[in-house]
């Protein structure tokens, strides 16, 4: 796979059925290695060793109901009190981040609410804060380190 723009982290894999698989230790099972995949255990590894998230706080691909529309995030985390601290949205490496992808967390964020998006593709990164109160984001050089 694709070197991408993360520390070189420590992964487990195995082989079934001719596909290359890795383990998720959110979701605690193989999963097949697309490009996707790679960047989204790249993110995950990230906020665990490099931000200190707490794994019990982080949900990995989960369905959201968006105007009656069933979507799928790739990476929250909560809050101690439930709330969503972070959405981040994956994509594989060869695919740009444009406007569009821009869109789609802000329309997941629609009923997330999260207090920080975060939107890669493991070669750019880009992180923002949201300001409810005067409706715009403000980006971020990083992601803040996690404070309980």
């Amino acid at each position: 796979m694709q070197s991408l723009q993360f520390k070189r982290y420590s992964f487990r894999f195995k082989s079934n059925e001719n596909k290359r698989l890795i383990f998720d230790e959110i979701r605690k099972k193989f999963m097949v290695l697309t490009p996707e995949e790679w960047v989204r255990q790249h993110v995950i590894h990230h906020l665990i060793s490099e931000k200190k998230y707490p794994k019990l706080h982080i949900n990995v691909e989960k369905q959201l109901l968006l105007n009656g529309t069933k979507k799928r995030y790739d990476i929250v985390v909560f809050n101690t009190d439930g709330s969503i601290h972070l959405i981040v949205e994956c994509k594989a490496p060869n695919v740009c981040i444009t406007q569009d992808t821009f869109d789609q967390i802000a329309r997941y964020n629609l009923v997330t609410k999260a207090t920080y998006l975060m939107v890669t593709n493991g070669l750019q990164h880009y992180y923002c804060q949201m300001d409810y109160q005067n409706e715009r984001y403000i980006f971020l050089q990083d992601l803040p380190m996690y404070n309980a």
